[in-house]
Order: structure tokens, then sequence, then C-alpha cells
């Protein structure tokens, strides 16, 4: 058993399941099983049992969940138990992304666009550094965490070290600088940038939020500081630091040489083959587009689209899967060193199994029509099998577990009876006909019941069938007084957090969905849930999902669903069944033992992945080019936030740029 190094601070002791849970999954880490499952309730404290698990095990975590918005608040909730670990957040950094694809039918070609969020990329370096460099760390990731990185041998052989009073040529350090591939701004210094004023370089790590400023003194390191990005303002002084890569894939100089050599060739060959073929026109693009692509990594050491030649880049055989985040807890651990969490394993498993068929067939097409190389469908997730060989000791987790859990698992562990309680809620069912109106009225009952006491409750969740119908309801119902929001999968990831701590804190009273406000998410405050259309059977009316919809109601005392629906359908009736079930062990446990049930009064804290600028220290003797360059940043950030009616993070800004003003007068 690894020593633990996990300090577990929680307001409270396991209770309800959690003992039972907690001892039966450690008893199963401790026999090396393979695979287990803990099928817990919703609200039944299944992140206090993981993380229970983590500490009395030692053993550092990746957690793996099927959403981004559920990542971010189990992300949160970690934190809060392992204040003083590395806790971490690696979710894809796209804000917007849409893949290179080729369309033979209309003869589209579709060029790679994205919109990278900067403080999502920052996460993500921060976790590959937590760890290659730290013990205790958890990374809480969605399935992004399957597709391909670069090497972490290569990440961590490529960062520089630097320390005081080391002996390093000024120039020699920004040789190595360039090498991991930061660009020199002297104007703008952003993430992955550097800037040199005399004996002075300021670099911008990609994974880090302050600035590090190494002065020079002839051919030795004087001193390194820490600085505030945007006041300049220094932090902390240090003895020595680490630049790790500003992007994730990285070579050396000899390595890349013989990358280049073997992309041309594949090139010369696959342009031969569309020659006999008589394909001149797929000929001439893999010409053209290889030759441009070697001329700027053999120039400058990067183009965009890169990833596509990653198998050379790393070394690796035709067909051998490509690094992925689960490789860097192999490296730095070893596969029987580390636990993976698979929450909401239901949604989670089919998601990860389904995604390396997809991006084949796109990238099948850009092969066959000279867009890319053969190569490139090497730059992939990972194949199912070979997800499974790489996790090592594995907790599903779920209140609806799925075949595949089933038939895998060496051991399930039920956690039914919740800490508090609380049973799961109570279930009605009326007809669609005046749904909205009665959806309306349901509403307005529930905020009259807490209108003494915002902390106790009286939201409402909505699911509607589509993100039309969501939109639709959550503007009439704002149109009708109401204090409404719609949240689907077109919501930035960012936005979607602090639109969920808003429906928590009040300034929302319902919440209009689809799927995405199933699984996971901790809304204590959520009394009713209303289901739209029950009985339409599908995906978003199954079995699973309609028990994980009710859920959301289950953190309440009082807790209600309403199923709108005109017939009961196979699905609804094994719903029905199944939440009678666990809501009577659960009435039986509490007279057992003369338990009241309590609703949940859980703390609106400040996102940590979504930081609003707050009233900063500055620094009475900041310098005018200091002030001005900050306000200049500033600036930018309170325009994007006011063109996206975030306004009292625009206040912000502007409060602060108001601060700076009157220091440099």
């Amino acid at each position: 058993m690894a020593k633990a190094l996990f300090t577990l601070k929680a307001p409270f002791r396991p209770a309800g399941d959690q003992p039972k849970a907690i001892s039966g999954l450690i008893d199963g880490v401790k026999k090396n099983l393979p695979r287990q499952t803990l099928l817990g309730v919703t609200g039944s404290g299944k992140t206090m049992t993981a993380a229970s698990v983590i500490a009395q095990t030692g053993f550092p975590a990746l957690v793996i969940s099927h959403n981004k918005t559920l990542a971010a608040q189990l992300t949160e909730e970690f934190r809060t138990f392992f204040p003083d670990a590395a806790v971490e957040y690696f979710v894809s950094y796209y804000d917007y992304y849409q893949p290179e694809a080729y369309i033979p039918r209309t003869g589209t070609y579709i060029a790679k666009d994205s919109a990278i969020n900067e403080e999502i990329d920052r996460l993500r370096h921060s976790a590959m550094e937590a760890i290659l460099t730290r013990k205790d760390v958890i990374v809480v990731a969605s399935v992004s965490c399957i597709y391909g990185l670069g090497s972490p041998k290569e990440y961590m052989d490529a960062r520089v070290g630097i320390a005081v009073g080391e002996e390093i040529h000024r120039q020699d350090f920004l040789k190595k600088l360039i090498n991991l591939q930061y660009e020199r701004n002297d104007i703008d210094l952003e993430r992955g940038r550097y800037r040199a004023k005399g004996d002075v370089v300021d670099v911008f790590p990609s994974g880090e939020e302050h600035v590090l400023r190494i002065e020079f003194f002839g051919s030795h390191v004087e001193a390194i500081t820490m600085l505030d990005p945007i006041t300049g303002y220094k932090v902390k002084s240090l003895d020595r630091g680490a630049i790790f890569p500003a992007t994730f894939f990285v070579t050396n100089n000899e390595q890349r040489k013989q990358s280049l050599e073997l992309i041309r060739a594949e090139a010369e060959m696959q342009a031969k083959k569309f020659h006999d073929q008589k394909k001149f026109a797929e000929e001439e693009r893999i010409v053209e587009r290889t030759k441009y692509d070697l001329e700027m990594i053999e120039h400058i050491g990067y183009v965009s689209g890169i990833e596509n030649y990653s198998r050379y880049m790393d070394g690796r055989a035709p067909g051998q899967p490509p690094s992925t985040l689960i490789d860097y807890f192999n490296y730095a651990y070893g596969k029987e060193n580390f636990l993976t969490f698979i929450d909401e394993s239901h949604m989670t498993i089919p998601q990860i199994g389904a995604m390396e068929a997809g991006d084949s067939a796109r990238k099948q097409n850009l092969i066959e029509y000279g867009f890319r190389l053969p190569s490139a469908k090497d730059n992939r997730p990972l194949k199912f099998f070979e997800f499974e060989d790489r996790i090592g000791k594995t907790v599903f987790i779920s209140a609806t577990p799925g075949p595949y859990e089933k038939n895998t698992s060496n051991a399930t562990v039920e956690q039914i009876v919740r800490p508090t309680g609380l049973v799961d809620p109570e279930i009605e069912i009326k007809p669609t006909t005046n749904q909205i109106d009665d959806i309306m009225n349901e509403i307005k009952a529930a905020v009259a019941n807490s209108a003494t006491d915002r902390r106790a409750g009286g939201r409402t969740i909505v699911t509607t069938l589509t993100k039309r119908m969501a939109e639709e309801l959550a503007t009439y119902l704002t149109e009708s007084g109401m204090k409404a929001a719609y949240l689907h999968s077109d919501i930035d990831t960012m936005e979607r957090i602090d639109i969920l701590r808003s429906l928590r804190s009040g300034a929302y009273d319902i919440l209009v969905g689809i799927n995405l406000l199933r699984e996971g998410l901790d809304l204590p405050e959520v009394s009713l849930v209303a289901i739209m259309d029950a009985d339409k059977e599908g995906y978003l009316r199954s079995e699973t999902a309609l028990i994980q919809t009710m859920g959301r109601a289950a953190r309440h005392v009082e807790g209600r669903v309403i199923m709108y629906a005109d017939r009961i359908t196979g699905s609804m009736q094994r719903a029905i069944d199944e939440t009678t079930r666990r809501r009577n062990i659960q009435l039986a446990y509490n007279n057992k033992h003369g338990i009241t049930p309590q609703s949940i009064i859980k703390k609106i804290t400040d996102s940590t992945l979504s930081k609003p600028v707050i009233d900063m220290d500055l620094p009475e003797n900041i310098s005018k080019n200091d002030a001005e360059h900050a306000i200049r940043r500033l600036t930018d950030k309170m325009q994007l936030a006011a063109q996206q009616m975030e306004f009292e993070k625009a206040a912000q800004y502007r409060d602060t740029i108001a601060q700076l003003r009157k220091k440099m007068k």
C-alpha cells in the first residue's frame, strides 16, 4: 500500500452507507481488484466516498467525467476536500472546434478552425506539470484525456530548470525558450511568450498564473522573481524555477530531423501511389501540403496541424496509439500506483468507446483525397481496449451502472442510504395538455414555499427534448416575469459554471435544459424537477435517463418529480419501480435509526476555475509603463465580458482600471 499523501479536510464524517462503501472499495484496492463499481444514488456523497478512498490509500487519482460542467464541479469538491494537494482540471481547451474534414459528395474541404480558451489551456499544462513533479495529485478530466498529447518523457526532458547563481548566458537561455516553442513579444506578454530587455528576461509559462522574471549578471543568473502578469507587481522571490514547453508536442533537434525525413519519404510514396492511380489532383494536393508543412516545421518548429505528424514526432510505429494524459500517470507513477474513477460511468464508458471510430472515418476521407498522409490516422483517441489496458485499478461510479460495468466489475458496492437521511423524491404523473401552464404554477408554488429562506431551495429544473425548446421555454418564462435561464452544450464551459452558481444563489429560479442537467450536478436547492414529454420513449427518456433526471430532486427534503405524459412507457415504469425500491430502503433505515431527513445546505463558493477580477492590492509605486500595460489588458477583458453580458465581471474590471488610473496620478 502506498504511503498516504493526502489530508482529507471535511466538516463532516462519513454517514449512511458511506462507511460501508468506503471500507468495501478500500478492501478491493488492497486485494488489487482491477474493476469495482460504486452504485451510489444521487446525493449519497459519492465524491466524499471517492475522496476517502484516495486519502486512505494514498494513491494519486484520475477522475474521468463525461462533460466539462460536471468535471468543473468535481474539481471544486475535491479542492475543498484536499486544499493542500494538487487538484487539477483537464478538459478540451476549445471554446469552438471545427475539425478538418472533406465531404466527397459535394467536393467541400473544411479547414480546421478553433478558438482556444487560454485559461483552460493553462489548466491542462498545469495538470501535466503536476503529474510529472508531484505525488499528491488528483486530475479531474473529461474524455479528452484519451486524445493524443506529446510524449510525457519528451515533455519532462524538455523542461528548462533555472536557479539563482547558475552559470548560463542570456542568449543560451533564450535559445532554450525558443526550443520550447515560446514566442518572443516585447510588447504583449501572454502565456507561451517571453520578452527580453537588456539583462532581464520575462517568461510567462504555459501552465502558470504568474510571470517569471530572470535577471542576468554577466554569465550568471542573479535573481528569479515571480510577478503578477497584470500589474507587474512582485509576488515573491525564488531560488529556482522550471519552465515546461509552451505546446504539448515537443521534440529535440535530432528527432525533428529524423521525423522530417520520414515524413518526406511517406509523402513521396503517397504521391507516387496517386500518380500511378492517375489521381493527379490528389497527387498535387499532398505534395503541396507536405512541402508547406515541412518548411514550417523545419524553420520554426511548428505548424498548424502538427499533431497529424505526431507518430513521427513521438517515434511511434505505425498503428501504435499516441501518448495521452493516462500515459502521464503511467509514466510518473506506474500502472499499479494510481486510481481511476469513472464518474457517471453509464454515460462516460459509451462515450469513450465511440471516439476512435468517428475520428477514423473523418481522417479516411482526408487521406483518400490527398489532404493528409496515411500516418495522420495515428493521431487519434485511444481505442477502447487500449484505454482498458492503461487505466489500472478502476472504480466505476453511477446510480445506474451500464452493461459494461456489470459484466466487468469484480465487486459492486451499493450506497443507497444518504448521510442526510434524504429519501428519493415522490413522483407524480400529469397529462401533457397545458403542461407549460401547469409548470408555471408549480414553479410559483415552489418559489413561494422558500420565500422565507432562499438557502433552503425552491429552485426548479425543467427538462425538454431539444435545445430550441429549452431556449424558447426559458425565454417565455422570463417574459412572464420569472427568473429563468437555459443550459445546453452550446453554452461556453466557464459560463455554464456561472449559470449553475446563479441558480444556487437565487439569481435564477428555473433552469431549462436537456440531458446536460441529468448526471452528477450538485444542486441542493432544487426542490422540483419537471420532465416534459416523459412518454417520448428514446435516449432522453430511457429508464437510465429518467432515474438520473429524477435524482436532481433528491437533495431536497421536499423534493418532487412531475412527469408530463399521456401514457406510462416501459422506461417510465422501470424508473418508477427502481426509485420506489430505493425510497423504501431509505425510509426503513430512517425509521430504524430515528433519523429525520434534512435538506442539504451547501455553501456557495466562488469557482477557482473562472476567477472574476477582485479588488487588487495594487502597489503604490507601480510604474507608469506597467500601469498602462495593465490598463490595456484589463480594458480588453472588460469589453469582452460586457459583450458576453457578464456585467458584474465587467464592472470589476472597470473598478480595477479606475484604481490603476488613480495611482498613475
